[in-house]
């Protein structure tokens, strides 16, 4: 089956529209989630056990796509603390030298 060989780069390129669409604030981050929540819900409680090939592949490729979506928020509030915290570093070595400075 053409979409069994290619289901998880295809739920990548999902979730990477999906997120860059999420960083930019084309939709909103809660949304997404709760889109995300509601689609997981779906593939475990129903599509999973689906008799049919068809509908448990393209519901797996939505699923992983989400689940992988949920992380974006929470890498990219992961990676802003980071880089707030490699900032307040700087600014403190900063201090440090100016006051650290002996006048002539």
């Amino acid at each position: 089956m053409w979409l069994r060989e290619r289901r998880f780069r295809t739920a990548l390129w999902i979730a990477l529209i999906e997120g860059l669409l999420v960083i930019f604030h084309v939709i909103d981050k809660w949304a997404a989630i709760g889109v995300a929540v509601v689609i997981l819900g779906v593939y475990f409680l129903w599509a999973r056990g689906a008799s049919s090939p068809t509908i448990r592949e393209v519901s797996w490729v939505a699923a992983v796509s989400q689940a992988i979506l949920i992380l974006v928020p929470i890498v990219v509030a992961i990676v802003g603390t980071i880089a707030l915290i490699l900032v307040a570093l700087i600014a403190v070595v900063a201090l440090v030298a100016l006051f650290a400075e002996r006048p002539s």
